[in-house]
């Protein structure tokens, strides 16, 4: 018997070459008990170049996990700093133009097989990938310590590639893509061909998009937070025509001048090796994916798009960052858009190239990458619109900025300032023909239909219980001496965000009667809104968390006071801003928490951005106007983390469903074979 066993071993090769196709598929499941071939795509998540950060997302995962529980987790791993600060600069993104890199230096965490370890560093097309490296293991195989196996892959045709290797070794290798690839495994125990496993794989390259305004890409949630210094800084208000002083915490490595100075315009410090004051201020500042647009990994559409690569083992994905803070329809969608963080965006072009002051439409930028991609379709878009087209930012400023202070008038005179009556009339009449032109550019773009269109509702920023608006006062809000919530008019904006605007933008996206659709059956979307009853407890002004296993930061409870008076007004308040001895680099800004939206006080302490294009141009660092700006236009009343992976598991499945994917079961169990599980029979030659 042994004699013609050993023959076939022999002819195997010649054998595969002869008959490619084989018998009989043996790939596995999740349910697979017999020896099967185990495959999967090394890094799912094309935006990252680094195959470790794909593995730290996917072992954080783990079977059943959400989004949200993952992001918890990795935040309470990163001592509440955020775990994209490690990964942020490490993507296949081009900071400066916030546009994906042409081709890609990826890093994977080895070589394939056979090959040197220089092999680990490949130079990939981010939109046209000509193979995937995947990892291919044997599974349920026993565990016999003479087992031996040889591996046989071929893309077009053979021979292919052979490897001959202990069973329990992995294969790693790069499979062409488009074409599949045929895997043939032959274990033999010496001379003796014991089983041929046989399979055909390919890699699903899915395409999908990112695209809105501020909630879509992420605002308020910079990839590398600011670090914060204990000390102060000044800045002016403008009160009655004379300046008046108040302190907030300074960034940590800013060495210029932190004190007000004369009530003239301040000059900038004198010029540093590093060069100015600004720029150093710049360099000290927080970043992003893109500082242009705040584009996050936090984001909830990042994160729709990674859940569903680590979920797949057998995808990759492709995903195109689009969304921009401050982003309408006519402007920002359809139209160029100023960009947001201009001294961040110049820092990052460290005068290599020149800083842009505006972003393209991300219609004509979409349209950009499926043209330089022709061969491929894209697959799903991730939406959010609506919100800056009714005037979200000035009826935020109108609930916040009290109406007795300077600043009330200052921003009303800019017409920055915004009733949810005035919204209202808005929403009636100009978001619904904007949504018209919205549909007509994106048909084309996705075949004809919009129904792998996901548009995902925002969550109500303001409510403590369902129902039931937050209440007034300055918990929260005192990171600027003006900010009072009135209660009175956040109820009547949150009423309107419930009655109005958020029913409308389903009629918008479904297409149901009052949504102004053409042809309803290519012009509807896909609505997400699972997210509503989460969101219900977790406003701005939350501080019991819904979750039993998440408590409030300790320096959230002792330091920003309910009484509104977190920080000091005194002449000491330069060297030490906030009472109660606080320190400010204590805070955390990825902690979990029980509020899922950032308060003026948290977008401060993560982001302290200083708004490019809003309002005029203040004089200098310690201006009222940018104490001002980065308290309303910094990424307040916008998700935390936690908050966008919240919304990224209410979108996972329709996105699942839409791609023709399997969700996970909620506990995977895998049976545990005996020490001598059957080996399928060799085919009879």
């Amino acid at each position: 018997m042994r004699a013609p066993l050993a023959l076939a071993a022999l002819l195997l090769p010649l054998a595969a070459a002869l008959t490619p196709t084989p018998a009989r598929a043996q790939t596995c499941t999740a349910e697979s008990a017999e020896p099967c071939i185990d495959w999967q795509v090394k890094n799912r998540f094309r935006l990252f170049k680094n195959e470790q950060d794909f593995q730290t997302h996917a072992v954080a995962h783990g079977p059943g996990s959400t989004i949200l529980a993952v992001e918890r987790k990795l935040a309470r791993g990163t001592d509440g700093f955020g775990w994209a600060r490690d990964m942020v600069h490490n993507l296949c993104v081009d900071p400066v133009t916030s546009t994906l890199l042409d081709r890609c230096e990826r890093t994977y965490e080895a070589p394939r097989t056979g090959k040197p370890a220089s092999d680990r560093r490949k130079a990939e097309s981010t939109l046209n990938p000509r193979d995937h490296r995947v990892g291919l293991t044997l599974r349920n195989i026993p565990a016999e310590p003479g087992l031996a196996c040889r591996w046989t892959l071929w893309d077009a045709a053979p021979p292919g590639r052979q490897f001959d290797l202990p069973c329990s070794a992995e294969v790693i290798d790069d499979l062409a893509a488009g074409i599949g690839t045929k895997v043939s495994v032959t274990v033999q125990r010496g001379e003796e061909v014991v089983a041929i496993l046989e399979s055909d794989l390919e890699v699903r390259d899915l395409l999908v998009a990112g695209m809105g305004d501020s909630i879509a890409s992420g605002e308020g949630n910079p990839d590398s937070p600011v670090m914060l210094s204990d000390k102060g800084f000044c800045y002016r208000r403008l009160l009655g025509g004379t300046f008046s002083e108040y302190f907030r915490p300074s960034r940590r490595d800013y060495r210029g001048m932190r004190d007000c100075g004369p009530t003239t315009p301040v000059r900038d410090a004198a010029p540093t090796a590093q060069g100015s004051a600004q720029a150093e201020w710049a360099r000290a500042g927080a970043d992003w994916m893109s500082p242009a647009c705040h584009r996050s990994l936090y984001g909830y559409q990042v994160r729709t798009a990674l859940a569903l690569a680590v979920e797949n083992p057998h995808v990759a994905i492709t995903f195109l960052p689009l969304a921009c803070t401050g982003a309408q329809i006519d402007e920002g969608l359809l139209g160029s858009q100023p960009i947001r963080d201009f001294a961040k965006a110049c820092e990052q072009a460290a005068g290599q190239r020149k800083c842009v002051t505006s972003v393209p439409p991300q219609i004509a930028q979409l349209g950009r990458y499926l043209q330089l991609a022709p061969e491929r379709d894209l697959d799903l878009l991730l939406l959010t619109i609506g919100a800056n087209d009714i005037g979200f930012s000035p009826m935020v400023a109108g609930i916040m900025v009290d109406q007795k202070e300077d600043e009330y008038d200052v921003l009303n005179r800019f017409g920055m300032i915004k009733t949810a009556k005035e919204a209202a009339a808005t929403l009636q009449k100009e978001l619904p023909a904007n949504f018209r032109k919205l549909r007509a550019a994106l048909k084309p773009l996705l075949g004809g239909s919009l129904d792998h269109v996901v548009y995902v509702r925002y969550g109500h920023p303001a409510l403590e219980a369902p129902g039931r608006a937050c209440g007034g006062g300055r918990h929260g809000m005192d990171i600027h001496p003006a900010f009072e919530v009135s209660a009175p008019r956040l109820q009547s904006v949150s009423d309107f965000v419930t009655r109005s605007f958020f029913p409308k933008l389903e009629q918008l996206a479904r297409c149901n009667a009052g949504g102004g659709c053409v042809d309803p059956e290519t012009e509807r979307m896909t609505y997400v809104d699972g997210h509503d009853q989460a969101f219900a407890r977790a406003g701005f002004c939350a501080t019991e968390p819904a979750d039993p296993t998440v408590s409030e930061p300790d320096f959230d409870v002792a330091c920003f006071r309910k009484d509104g008076k977190s920080f000091r007004a005194d002449s000491d308040a330069l060297e030490q801003p906030m009472t109660d001895g606080c320190s400010p680099s204590d805070y955390r800004p990825y902690a979990p928490r029980a509020r899922w939206i950032r308060t003026p006080n948290d977008a401060y302490f993560a982001a302290m951005t200083f708004p490019y294009g809003v309002l005029q141009a203040p004089q200098s660092n310690h201006d009222g106007l940018w104490g001002l700006k980065t308290a309303v236009y910094g990424g307040a009343i916008h998700p935390t983390a936690e908050g966008h992976a919240a919304m990224a598991d209410a979108a996972m499945p329709a996105a699942r469903r839409l791609l023709g994917l399997s969700a996970p079961p909620a506990i995977l169990a895998e049976p545990i074979p005996p020490p001598a599980a059957a080996l399928p029979p060799a085919p009879v030659q």
